[in-house]
């Protein structure tokens, strides 16, 4: 399900949480479906529980995983479309514009920005 790359300089459980967001963004993890337990994953990858317990802290904090006392965690409902209320949006949004910035800075036009957002959207609608 999930590999790690001991010798990268990111730290295990950013590693656990960016792959974890993006088996949910790809829609390989359903919502409602079940996620492995934290005993299970730290089995799996070899890694200390502390570790995968902070991943699924910090996912479930950025609103990809939920829990459920006892049962365990889950991935959480997709947002309503604009739901301008998520808790990433703004620091999402605050990313980008630091990236498009050093894009302008790079002279990159903005006609391939556009392109490149366009044909991501165009991607994700396909699927």
């Amino acid at each position: 399900m999930l590999q790690l790359d001991f010798r990268d300089r990111q730290p295990l459980h950013e590693q656990i949480k960016e792959k974890m967001k993006m088996l949910i963004i790809r829609g390989v993890l359903q919502p409602d479906e079940q996620i492995p337990s934290v005993r299970e994953l730290a089995q799996s990858l070899t890694v200390n529980p502390n570790t995968i317990q902070k991943a699924y802290k910090n996912l479930e904090t950025e609103g990809f995983i939920y829990s459920v006392r006892a049962k365990g965690s889950f991935v959480a409902p997709h947002p309503q479309k604009h739901a301008g209320h998520h808790p990433r949006r703004k620091v999402l949004l605050a990313e980008l514009e630091k990236i498009v910035a050093e894009l302008m800075y790079l002279r990159e036009p903005k006609e391939q920005l556009f392109n490149v957002i366009h044909a991501i959207y165009a991607k994700k609608e396909v699927e």
